[in-house]
Parts: C-alpha cells; sequence; structure tokens
C-alpha cells in the first residue's frame, strides 16, 4: 500500500513539470528568435508594360484556294502539223502574239487559187459593165455575174482566214501557263496547244456563314497568307457577295480579289483569308500573352508596390497578337506580360522594362 502511494506521487509531479514545461514555451508557437530568422518571400523576376491607344480591326478568317478570272485556251482553229514554236511555259504574251506556226502551206496555196478567181471574175464583171452601159448585155446578167464575184469574194475571204489560222495566236494577255503540243505534233482543229492565265489579279471565294454575313460588305480589306510563304502577307480587298446561300453548305461566297503586279502568287495556290470588318479607332490594347483565363473570368496581374495585384478585365476584338481592354485597365497601369505563370494576388515581384514594351510595333 504505502509502495502504491509513493508512485501516484512520483506521478504527479511529473505531471506537475510537464504542465510548467509547456506553459513557459506555448504549444504550436516558435521562439522570438524563430520568427525573426525566418527568411522572407523571394520576389518573381517580370516583365511589364503599359497599355497603349492603337487601331485595332475585328477581324474573320477563312481558308481558299486562288484563281484567275482572265484564263483562256489558244486552241487550234485548223487541222496541221506544229512546225514553231515561239514561246514557252511562264512567258508573258500579250493578246495576238505568236505562240506557234502550223504547217500552212495547203492553205496558202488555196488562199492564192481563190485569190485568182475572184480577180478573174473582177475584170469579167469590168468588161460586161461596160456592154451593160451600151445596152448590149442584160441587166439580168450583169447582176448574176455581181452575185458570182460576191461570192468569189468570200470564198477568197474563208481561204485567207484559214491561212491566217496556221499561225496560233494568245487570246488574252497573260503568262503562258500551260503548252500542251509539241514540235512536231499534228493536231486537229479544236485540239488546245496553251492556256493563257493573267496572273496580275487573282480571285479568291470565301465562304461566309449565314450567322457572320451582316458584318461583311463589298470593299472590306483583307489580308492573305499561304503555305509557301507563310512569313508575308498580301493584300486583297471584298469586291462582291452573293446574294444567295449556297444550298450545299449553307454559306454565301464573298469574293476577294489579291493584288498580284508582281507575279508572286500563283493560281492553285491555297491561302488563309482574314477579313477586317470593324475598325476600332484608337483603343486601349495590351499583348494578348498578358490576359490570363482565371475562373471563367479574363485576368491580368498589375504591378503596384512591388506586388502584383489581380485585376479582372473586359476584352473586345484581338488582332495580330494584340487584345482590346474595354475595361478595367488605365493606361498608366503596369501590366504583367511574361512571368506571370506562376503569380498570385499579392505576390512580390522584381519587375523589369519588357524588351516589346511599346508594342505598337
Amino acid at each position: 500500500m504505502k509502495t502504491l502511494t509513493t508512485f501516484r506521487i512520483a506521478l504527479l509531479s511529473l505531471v506537475l513539470a510537464t504542465s510548467s514545461l509547456i506553459t513557459g514555451c506555448g504549444v504550436g508557437e516558435a521562439s522570438v528568435t524563430e520568427v525573426d530568422n525566418a527568411p522572407e518571400t523571394t520576389p518573381v523576376a517580370v516583365e511589364i508594360a503599359t497599355p497603349i491607344r492603337a487601331d485595332i480591326y475585328a477581324t474573320y478568317s477563312a481558308n481558299a484556294s486562288l484563281s484567275s478570272d482572265y484564263d483562256a485556251p489558244a486552241i487550234a482553229r485548223v487541222a496541221g502539223e506544229i512546225v514553231e514554236l515561239a514561246v514557252e511555259e511562264g512567258d508573258r504574251v500579250a493578246a495576238g502574239q505568236v505562240l506557234a506556226r502550223m504547217d500552212g502551206e495547203r492553205l496558202r496555196l488555196e488562199m492564192l487559187a481563190a485569190r485568182a478567181n475572184l480577180d478573174r471574175a473582177e475584170k469579167e464583171l469590168t468588161r460586161i459593165a461596160d456592154l451593160h452601159a451600151r445596152g448590149l448585155v442584160s441587166s439580168s446578167m450583169f447582176e448574176g455575174l455581181k452575185f458570182d464575184l460576191d461570192s468569189l469574194q468570200a470564198a477568197y475571204d474563208l481561204k485567207q482566214l484559214n491561212y491566217e489560222y496556221s499561225i496560233i495566236r494568245a487570246p488574252i494577255a497573260g503568262v503562258v501557263s500551260a503548252r500542251e503540243v509539241k514540235l512536231g505534233q499534228s493536231l486537229a482543229e479544236g485540239n488546245v496547244a496553251f492556256r493563257i492565265t493573267e496572273t496580275s489579279e487573282l480571285l479568291a471565294h470565301l465562304q461566309i456563314p449565314q450567322t457572320e454575313l451582316d458584318k461583311f460588305s463589298a470593299g472590306h480589306a483583307a489580308t492573305v497568307q499561304v503555305a509557301s510563304m507563310p512569313n508575308h502577307q498580301f493584300a486583297a480587298t471584298i469586291i462582291r457577295i452573293s446574294p444567295t446561300v449556297d444550298t450545299r453548305n449553307g454559306t454565301f461566297r464573298a469574293t476577294a480579289k489579291i493584288d498580284n503586279a508582281d507575279g508572286v502568287l500563283a493560281p492553285g495556290m491555297f491561302g488563309r483569308f482574314t477579313v477586317a470588318y470593324e475598325k476600332r479607332t484608337n483603343a486601349l490594347v495590351i499583348p494578348k500573352t498578358a490576359v490570363l483565363d482565371e475562373d471563367q473570368e479574363k485576368t491580368v496581374y498589375v504591378v503596384q508596390n512591388g506586388a502584383v495585384v489581380r485585376r479582372v478585365v473586359e476584352t473586345g476584338v484581338e488582332e495580330k497578337g494584340l487584345v482590346e481592354i474595354l475595361s478595367g485597365l488605365q493606361e498608366y497601369d503596369e501590366i504583367v506580360v511574361v512571368g506571370h505563370g506562376g503569380l498570385r494576388d499579392g505576390s512580390k515581384v522584381l519587375a523589369s522594362l519588357s524588351e516589346s514594351d511599346r508594342f505598337s510595333g
């Protein structure tokens, strides 16, 4: 019994000693020395820029192939053998320029025979006219000879035309886009010998959804990029819009004209068109990369007193890497454009001016 009492006294002493230790230090509290020595959060290095005022366009993009509205075949109008080629593919030609010559000797002889018959008839009519004037030849005979002369004239003109057709000429001005014949080849009437295409002005037909039609009208400016020259943009203009719907896909057709005076583009190229249908003058714009999508909101981080403040913004149209800000920012605000990936509201930052500041170009 005495032993049990002694054990209880020892246990009570241990509990009291432990309570005194806990009271002195505090549960879950760091010492003053530990708080003083706690490291501060390292500032995040970011790049900043300020919004600018600039004109920006609302745009619509569509894909289409390039074509020419001036494309014509040069055909053989008479049968014959090719004896001379005067041009090659890629050559620029004028309307009526000689492209090739066919063996036209037979046609030339036929023309000369018709000319001889015509000359004989003209002389005969001159002789008969004198006799008719003196009353020695009837009027019916004289009129019959005049009709015969007209017929021979027409026959000669036809033979002459056929002989001229032995020379194949360009139907329009443009570039020789295809040579379909070889030297020595025999052509039948109607065979295609060359194809001439005018490439200084190209067209493209853009398919516009019905829901977007009210945004477009003739005269709107556009740009086009092609796969072979991804870093170049070419100017284009919407010149007309079809008033009817294409029943195959439910779209309207807008025709764009592309100036190709330097001949860089070619029919058949596939281009991506960007049509500017609305101009926002003197809009407040920032780089698109500065805008984050967070919790179904558009946000940016604004630097204030060495820290960032999360700011909800309302955006408008986007063009060429820029986005219009409708509300939420002022021109003097310094926004984070690089390094905002790990930022939170209140994060300390070490800001430096972006090399691409004044990003209007």
